[in-house]
């Protein structure tokens, strides 16, 4: 009874396109923050370099990482939308897994240039202009904002738009502290609130594509999905009546949003199999898994398998 899908018949209705769905992972979302984060990227660059300031420099790096991760991501989408083959059965959902873990890693990278730059120039006295410094760092919170209204309404749904919309939101915070940096030093000359201000953007940025890179692996590696107890889970199907035992329960995700399972389900009494895989299906539906796979077996056949 191995390989069970749920349009069997009994009204479940639920749609296993392994592919990545335009619904979940919005292309044009992701297409408008890239187009904004790229120009404001060019704006901070220009602007870094006339006024002399590294924390817009390091802001101007921080965009590019995003803009590099958001063009991964536009491709993942693209690829990921691609149906499922024989020898890619789950379709290329993993995709935005990879990208993510991609856009994880040049975040931090970026985030080490921005602290050791910050590091060097501690001694220095480099002028600093800071009315081109300050105006490009309003222009640039502004055009985040818009890039986090863009994608605040589908984060939750795909592992890459919640990347995306994190890098978009530190992109605020270091816009803002640019802009008191530049403030500081117009009123006072403390000329390190620039370096300071660099640091504070590192700091910042190195937590979030931590968090970010251990999601991602979690989905490349497997793992349970955050928020899903496989004792309980375990548990939960060793309650249903008719089942004798549970084992070989594995619960992962291939895209870090939906969980899949398999199990496989000791029966005694060979009349009641459908009965128990339907009640399977529905206790797993109420931990939020709507794709199982599950195997139901008689007495005896777990000796003749192998399993992990």
């Amino acid at each position: 009874m191995g390989g069970h899908k749920h349009s069997h018949g009994h009204g479940h209705g639920h749609d296993h396109d392994h592919g990545i769905d335009v619904r979940t992972t919005p292309l044009r979302a992701l297409v408008t923050a890239l187009t904004i984060t790229g120009v404001i990227f060019f704006a901070e660059l220009i602007g870094g370099l006339v006024s002399g300031s590294l924390a817009l420099l390091a802001d101007a790096m921080h965009m590019l990482s995003d803009a590099t991760g958001l063009i991964i991501a536009v491709i993942a989408v693209i690829v990921g939308k691609k149906a499922a083959t024989v020898t890619a059965t789950y379709g290329y959902r993993g995709v935005e897994a990879l990208a993510a873990a991609v856009n994880a890693l040049t975040v931090a990278g970026v985030s080490v240039w921005i602290v050791v730059e910050a590091i060097l120039r501690l001694n220095s006295d480099e002028t600093v202009k800071t009315h081109v410094m300050g105006i490009v760092a309003v222009v640039g919170l502004v055009a985040n904002a818009v890039s986090a209204w863009v994608l605040s309404s589908q984060r939750k749904s795909s592992l890459n738009v919640e990347g995306a919309f994190l890098h978009v939101l530190t992109d605020m915070l270091g816009s803002v502290a640019v802009i008191i940096a530049a403030v500081v030093i117009h009123f006072t000359g403390f000329r390190a609130a620039d370096t300071i201000a660099s640091l504070l953007i590192a700091a910042l940025v190195i937590p979030r594509a931590v968090q970010l890179l251990r999601s991602s692996l979690g989905v490349l590696l497997h793992q349970v999905p955050e928020g899903y107890d496989v004792v309980e889970i375990e548990r939960s199907l060793q309650g249903i009546e008719e089942v004798d035992a549970v084992h070989d329960l594995h619960v992962w995700s291939t895209n870090g949003t939906e969980a899949l399972a398999t199990c496989h389900l000791v029966v005694e009494h060979r009349d009641c199999t459908a009965p128990v895989l339907d009640a399977a299906q529905a206790r797993l539906r109420e931990y939020g898994i709507d794709h199982s796979t599950i195997q139901i077996e008689h007495p005896g056949h777990q000796s003749h398998e192998h399993y992990c």
